[in-house]
């Protein structure tokens, strides 16, 4: 296994921890579960840039890291908005539209890929996966504002964590349409 693969491997396996940190984490709580669920994530995040740099740079691209590298970014983001549904710092809807967006253009992929055509990911799409990364971090350091002695107000931090939320949701949209009406030629091939 390579290494790039071994470090895509890495981030799939602390997925469990980050969602155990934040369900940890809470207002009553002890600011070091908010700390480690933070810290964690942008572990995976980095992990991202990572594997990807070291797949290109020392020719380590694989099967294998094509199809699990992505598939863990989807796992991470799926998991933290899942978490921000469940605590009410985000509306489902905004889960729903992202999960909806992941399926829809990862089913047309694997279509186009059994008819032997393989579809590029789209700069809209890395677009997409940055906005969501840097988003979900931000919303997890909203919390660590108190422990440096910050306070934030609460209707401040629930109208950031409200707008960033629909601005992921917003790009998200924006990428599967701009991918979909990119690749329309293989939409209405047989």
């Amino acid at each position: 296994m390579t290494l790039a693969n071994k470090i895509t491997v890495f981030r799939l396996m602390i997925i469990p921890f980050f969602m155990v940190f934040c369900l940890l984490s809470g207002p009553d709580k002890s600011i070091w579960w908010d700390i480690l669920a933070f810290v964690t994530f942008g572990m995976a995040t980095i992990s991202d840039k990572l594997d990807g740099y070291i797949a290109k740079k020392y020719n380590q691209i694989t099967d294998f890291g094509k199809i699990m590298d992505p598939l863990a970014d989807k796992l991470l983001v799926f998991a933290a908005l899942a978490i921000f549904t469940g605590r009410n710092d985000m509306h489902s809807v905004i889960l729903w539209i992202i999960i909806a967006r992941e399926l829809a253009i990862t089913s047309f992929r694997v279509i186009c890929a059994g008819k032997g055509t393989i579809v590029a990911a789209a700069f809209s799409g890395k677009l997409k996966t940055v906005v969501q990364l840097v988003a979900i971090l931000i919303i997890l350091a909203l919390p660590l504002f108190s422990a440096i002695g910050l306070t934030l107000p609460t209707e401040a931090a629930i109208w950031i964590k409200r707008a960033l939320s629909w601005l992921m949701a917003a790009v998200t949209l924006w990428s599967g349409m701009d991918y979909l009406i990119a690749n329309r030629a293989l939409i209405t091939t047989k």
